[in-house]
């Protein structure tokens, strides 16, 4: 038989296999908790506009209910989700958009 080579701890097929390893492992946690922030921001932040606009003075239509329904719906169920997996830092974030909306809105309609 042929003697192959013995790897010690820093040779590049070491290297190249605790990268990966580490991609392996960490990068999928990471892709899916960036599209969850990435997806509540979007949801916040699609009737911002409107309503920035309604208070300067731009436009006088407010967005559509239908709109706003459906992303107060999108947001109350992750916020639901993220309360059954106990994970605070996304009831955090999705109450303070909460509030921040709930601001705007007021700000607007009983100016």
């Amino acid at each position: 038989m042929q003697n192959l080579p013995e790897y010690n701890k820093f040779s590049f097929y070491t290297m190249t296999d605790n990268v990966r390893r580490f991609f392996g492992t960490h990068i999928s946690k990471f892709s899916s908790e960036t599209i969850g922030w990435v997806a509540i921001l979007c949801l916040h932040g699609a009737t911002i506009p409107s309503l920035l606009a309604m208070m300067t003075g731009l436009t006088d239509t407010p967005p559509p209910v239908d709109l706003v329904l459906l992303i107060w719906t999108g947001l109350t169920l992750l916020f639901i989700r993220a309360a059954i997996l106990k994970d605070m830092l996304n009831i955090f974030t999705i109450g303070i958009g909460f509030i921040f909306q709930a601001v705007l809105m007021m700000l607007v309609f009983f100016k």
